[in-house]
């Protein structure tokens, strides 16, 4: 009986590695995309040109295969205000459908401080980092790409 509970323990690992070689092969190599965007400009023109940005790289690289966060912080944080969203509908559509299609909007808490302002004033898809600037060099460790949005 041990020899029997032996050879089948056996046959058991051996058979473990080729069904899941075999699981694996099955499956497409898919590439996921990283990127980071640091918004900490201020004005919608600005802000819709950084988020016309996001779009181009989820239509280039496919929003499925890209993981996208956008960082607001400094004048940048205006985006991500809800007053903002009411005066600009179409920033606030953009914004939506971005964060529809799997795009993270974080606020900074640092600036969310300095300029007073609360979790409820912002848009309610955002969340919140303590640091946006840190934010951006945690992303970069975790291998996201970095792109500023300018001026």
């Amino acid at each position: 009986m041990k020899t029997l509970l032996k050879l089948i323990a056996m046959a058991a690992l051996f058979a473990l590695p080729l069904t899941a070689m075999t699981a694996t092969e099955k499956q497409p190599n898919v590439k996921i995309h990283k990127v980071v965007f640091e918004v900490a400009i201020d004005g919608s023109e600005k802000w819709e040109a950084a988020l016309r940005n996001v779009e181009n790289v989820q239509k280039s690289l496919g929003a499925k295969t890209t993981r996208i966060e956008v960082v607001a912080h400094g004048k940048g944080i205006g985006m991500l205000l809800a007053t903002t969203a009411a005066a600009n509908p179409e920033l606030k559509a953009t914004v939506e459908k971005l964060h529809a299609n799997g795009v993270v909007f974080a606020a900074c808490e640092n600036t969310m401080k300095k300029m007073q302002i609360s979790k409820d004033q912002l848009v309610p898809l955002a969340t919140t980092v303590d640091s946006g600037v840190s934010e951006v060099v945690l992303k970069q460790e975790a291998g996201y790409a970095y792109i500023k949005s300018g001026g």
